[in-house]
């Protein structure tokens, strides 16, 4: 076995040490009031982190977003709303922190955009499958080697 048992007590002690400096990495912030805690919550999932770009700024650990939760802590301890906070961090990072942009004219084809596919792919689809057997035309060359084919199998 490759864990001898000298090495079993090292391996367990860097286990528990990566542990706890995972841990050490969480923020931990005290809201006076249950309301402002839920927004909080609600609002670092809704932020991305645009460092780490796939994750929101609840789970990263980037520097950046540990900022931004620091921010967002102050702001709604300050009693600002969601709308504010957003707002707020929209125009300093750009819509690209929101992970539902608003629908404005320079998001309006990522918001339709997917209907529009779909649309498109429906109406080929329909087009393929409605399409009558007659349009496929065969030349008696094509029908010759056919046959010649069919005949090799029997």
């Amino acid at each position: 076995m490759w864990i001898r048992k000298g090495l079993l007590p090292v391996a367990i002690m860097l286990l528990l040490f990566a542990a706890v400096s995972s841990q050490a990495s969480i923020d931990a912030y005290q809201f006076d009031d249950p309301e402002k805690e839920a927004l909080y919550k609600k609002l670092i999932k809704e932020l991305r982190c645009t460092v780490c770009q796939n994750q929101d700024i609840g789970d990263s650990n980037a520097e950046l977003a540990k900022d931004l939760r620091r921010k967002t802590y102050e702001m709604i301890s300050k009693g600002e709303d969601e709308e504010f906070v957003l707002d707020f961090m929209s125009q300093r990072y750009g819509d690209f922190v929101l992970y539902r942009p608003r629908l404005q004219t320079n998001t309006l084809l990522l918001w339709i955009g997917p209907f529009i596919i779909l649309i498109i792919a429906v109406f080929v689809l329909l087009r393929f499958i409605r399409r009558p057997a007659d349009e496929v035309s065969f030349t008696e060359a094509d029908k010759a080697q056919a046959e010649q084919l069919l005949e090799r199998e029997e």
